[in-house]
């Protein structure tokens, strides 16, 4: 390729990354636990709500007549449970009510299934209401000052409605205890709406519980620990392949394998805690910081490392220059600044309970991975075309063309499966906005998961530790004495590109000095 080609292809995929990053980031998965921290409705036109979560729960396994709210009966099961959801009026609200009054506002938790959800509201009525008006009242298709629903005529508790009403002048009411148990599976909304505007300024706090039937891992997220864990096993195998190339090959390694090395270790190490946190989070329902903290910084550090490791690559170091020199600190500093803005957005996704997130917040944190990113990128591109062009200079480097030709095929192919990949992303996301294919959403992130480690791999082979040290390692040029791209990349053989000398022995053959003047 030109260096202007690769420039173009270089842009091209940083682009593209920039926007995948933004897009899959804020199409973040939601919470097994949601909490409720005194957060206020969204006014509708005859209505106020609020967004309590949503989340793909499978079908409960175990069906009985116990009370899913026992720690002793949740095996099997899965259900939304309400926990200490309270409401919270205004005083001037609650001054304006008479003290002997049992009902003086209403407020209702609606939870239905995505498929459903033309049944909440006027939908099904061709209309944009939400609550009853005292004309549909008149028509007994609701009752007035409640949210209309009509409920699905293959399952008559749904759409499902728990109704808690507040009394008298008091400011605060809390949900009785109950929860909600998952019969089907699906995709499940929840929302708290209330159609009295006395009720306006009303706040929320609590939280919800949701679980499927193996354990608190949302839905969306229950794949990847079987995924991870068979990372885990695929990263063994790798390291344990080097290891033994390694050791075996030691005299004759260079400063790159070590840094080979070092990103097979994190990618082992990341692989492992992550099976490990989701592990944790599936049987207790709670992320535990202290193990999070570690799986997001090995994700941080070998995210950083392994983009180093491509762009220090492309720049041929250790291969066709010694060192970096003057571009180290620049090198070290873009590494630096990434694993920052990485390490800030990887905490802030994953510390704690995994609850929805502030778009705002997030593509405030987005951004800068995104932009540093398309920085990797374009340098790595740039890079890889200066050093071949420079292998194209030097005639003599035949082994180490072949090998960084051999490399930037790979390295082509990887950019074209990620553009075609973004595609299918942001066309899953367009065409899924209420998520109603959580269930296979799981290999979105996977996928980059998978590419990272064939890209890993690749290098692995193509830089394996070598008896002939001059196959990757920089030399000086030394004239016609002794040709050190002479090495073949696919027979490890001597080839004689010159002297006939060279050929007699790399056949073993003994070399008499020509003794001609």
């Amino acid at each position: 390729m030109e260096e202007g080609e690769f420039w173009k292809l270089g842009f091209l995929s940083g682009f593209v990354l920039f926007i995948t990053i933004i897009n899959s980031h804020l199409a973040s998965v939601s919470a097994s636990i949601h909490e409720y921290s005194n957060e206020g409705f969204i006014a509708q036109p005859d209505a106020f709500f609020f967004h309590g979560g949503s989340e793909g729960l499978y079908a409960s396994k175990v069906h009985d007549s116990s009370a899913v709210t026992s720690e002793n009966h949740l095996q099997g099961k899965s259900f939304i449970r309400f926990e200490d959801v309270t409401f919270v009026r205004t005083k001037e609200a609650a001054s304006q009510q008479h003290e002997m009054q049992q009902n003086t506002g209403l407020v209702e938790a609606i939870v239905l299934e995505v498929k459903d959800r033309e049944r909440v509201g006027g939908g099904f009525l061709k209309s944009n209401l939400i609550c009853c008006n005292p004309t549909l009242a008149a028509t007994g298709a609701c009752k007035l000052g409640e949210v209309i629903i009509q409920k699905n005529p293959d399952n008559p508790e749904w759409p499902k409605r728990i109704q808690t009403s507040f009394a008298g002048k008091n400011e605060e009411v809390k949900m009785q205890p109950e929860a909600v148990e998952i019969n089907s599976t699906g995709m499940y909304y929840l929302y708290f709406m209330f159609c009295d505007p006395q009720l306006k300024g009303t706040l929320i706090k609590g939280r919800t519980v949701w679980k499927n039937p193996n354990g608190y891992l949302p839905g969306k997220m229950t794949p990847l620990m079987t995924f991870y864990g068979i990372m885990s096993l695929a990263y063994l195998v790798l390291g344990l392949v080097w290891f033994l190339k390694f050791v075996q090959l030691w005299k004759d390694v260079i400063q790159l394998h070590y840094h080979i090395t070092a990103v097979i270790a994190l990618g082992m190490c990341e692989m492992a805690v992550w099976y490990f946190e989701y592990a944790n989070f599936n049987s207790t329902g709670r992320r535990p910081i202290g193990v999070t903290l570690w799986a997001v910084t090995f994700t941080t550090v070998k995210k950083t490392l392994s983009r180093l490791l491509l762009l220090v690559v492309s720049m041929g170091f250790g291969v066709v220059r010694p060192t970096l020199g003057g571009i180290t600190s620049r090198v070290l500093l873009l590494g630096f600044f990434y694993f920052i803005a990485c390490e800030a957005l990887e905490l802030v996704e994953h510390m704690g309970n995994v609850n929805d997130f502030s778009k705002r917040t997030e593509l405030l944190l987005v951004l800068p991975v995104a932009f540093l990113d398309s920085c990797f990128i374009l340098w790595i591109f740039s890079s890889l075309s200066k050093t071949l062009e420079k292998l194209q200079v030097m005639r003599r480097n035949l082994v180490k063309l072949e090998l960084y030709q051999r490399f930037t095929n790979y390295l082509a192919v990887s950019v074209l499966l990620s553009i075609a990949w973004i595609g299918f992303e942001l066309y899953f996301n367009a065409t899924d906005p209420l998520s109603e294919m959580w269930r296979i959403a799981w290999i979105i992130p996977a996928f980059w998961t998978l590419l990272a480690y064939f890209l890993l791999v690749v290098i692995c082979i193509l830089w394996a530790p070598s008896r002939n040290p001059t196959r990757y390692a920089y030399m000086e040029e030394v004239g016609d004495e002794f040709d050190e791209e002479g090495i073949s990349l696919t027979s490890g053989v001597l080839k004689a590109a010159v002297d006939p000398k060279l050929e007699r022995m790399a056949a073993g053959e003994d070399v008499e000095e020509d003794k001609r003047e």
